[in-house]
């Protein structure tokens, strides 16, 4: 049934870089691409019409049918695992390290599960190189600072006055520790982004060409639902990847001190039905946003675009983070010289231990860690507001949702 487009299927099946199978509830492989009979070693068409088994060690065996049958039956998406202790076997029944991102489908009543997997070899490599080079960084540490100690010692017995000599060193010694210590926090920043990127990019490009493989299936006019459903989808993930790709650039420009604001007169009431019409179409299932109507003579001077990108992005939370069937509230509020803007839902909220370091880039919330993101939306939002004079806050409850209030002025002297 894979088959019946066998020329857009080959096309985008074989396009995909890393490893994809197709199994079915028994744990047959129906399909399976070039890369992934590759990194298995095995010929062209050679896994069709096998189990699922001959990929997994032996040992294995018991305990994956097990979570294969709970994973069917729970039909939930599961995101690129990066657990160090998953295996594949190779044909020549060599075992190597993998990562499996799982996307369970039905077509015609049977259900299906989509795997993408990624030989982790090279990466498994590289970290134990890492570890050893730090390894070996932290004993030349070790070794310069016991060396540093002996000539303090020395100078404290040849120098009068050893005092200010010891305090020079001590300082020195304060300097490597803190440059050492920026550099590996700059290292574990780099690859905390490498693997976000990697991660984010591909669990919504896995779903576009599920969404599109799919399409193919319904051809009859009485398929227009799922055909729409399926064209929803794939738009969704595209805007998410827009997003993405969005944020990563001002991140730059931020960085870069490349941002030149442009700041113009303009009518409230514009940026509020633009920003509006941008988190409509992310709206889940009943949910609703409550706007202000008196707001049709507000004027402002300041950047329109940059306006609409701070809003978006906090209405666009605030509806990420709220479950179906509910309210998100926008207020505003003019006060002499400034006007604030109160964005109010009802969603997950923000645990307690998690507020400090809600602005952080990267940064992730306990409770948010399975749910789509990058990390980076509310550090951009809070450089923006900064660079235009204003501020932004919040209030928040796990469970009870989540009030931000950003405030800027109404005309801009920048």
């Amino acid at each position: 049934m894979f088959f019946q487009n066998r020329n857009i299927f080959n096309i985008l099946f074989e396009a995909i870089p890393e490893g994809v199978i197709i199994v079915d509830e028994s744990q047959t492989i129906l399909a399976a691409n070039s890369s992934a009979e590759t990194m298995f070693g095995y010929t062209n068409q050679e896994l069709s019409n096998k189990k699922l088994d001959v990929l997994i060690p032996k040992k294995f065996h018991t305990n994956h049918k097990h979570h294969f049958s709970n994973f069917i039956k729970s039909n939930n998406i599961r995101k690129t695992t990066h657990n160090s202790n998953l295996t594949g076997i190779k044909k020549n029944n060599k075992q190597f390290p993998i990562e499996i991102g799982l996307n369970p489908f039905s077509v015609e009543n049977n259900n299906f599960v989509l795997a993408l997997l990624i030989d982790i070899t090279v990466r498994k490599q590289n970290e134990l190189k890492i570890e050893t080079l730090n390894t070996q960084l932290e004993q030349k540490v070790t070794q310069r600072t016991l060396q540093l100690k002996n000539t303090i010692k020395q100078l404290k017995l040849l120098n009068l006055n050893y005092k200010k000599e010891i305090a020079k060193r001590v300082e020195a010694e304060n300097k490597i520790k803190l440059t050492l210590k920026k550099e590996q926090e700059l290292s574990n920043l780099k690859t905390k982004f490498l693997t976000l990127v990697s991660h984010e990019f591909k669990t919504p490009l896995s779903g576009i060409l599920t969404s599109t493989m799919l399409l193919n299936k319904y051809q009859l006019k009485s398929e227009q639902n799922r055909r729409e459903k399926h064209i929803k989808t794939i738009e969704s993930k595209v805007h998410y990847l827009d997003n993405i790709l969005n944020d990563f650039l001002s991140v730059e420009r931020l960085d870069a001190n490349q941002v030149n604001y442009k700041i113009t007169k303009f009518n409230l009431s514009k940026v509020i039905n633009e920003v509006i019409y941008n988190t409509n179409m992310l709206l889940k299932n009943g949910q609703k946003i409550n706007i202000p109507h008196n707001i049709d003579d507000f004027i402002l001077e300041q950047d329109e675009i940059i306006l609409v990108l701070i809003l978006s992005n906090l209405m666009c939370n605030a509806v990420k983070y709220s479950p179906e069937n509910s309210t998100i509230i926008i207020k505003i509020i003019k006060n002499g010289k400034n006007i604030s803007f109160v964005i109010i839902d009802k969603g997950i909220g923000i645990p307690l231990n998690d507020q400090n370091y809600v602005f952080n880039r990267y940064f992730r919330a306990e409770n948010a860690l399975n749910i789509q993101g990058t990390g980076i939306g509310l550090s951009i939002v809070k450089a923006h507001v900064e660079n235009l004079g204003g501020t932004i806050s919040f209030k928040s409850k796990e469970n009870e949702g989540s009030v931000f209030i950003l405030k800027i002025p109404i005309i801009n002297k920048l």
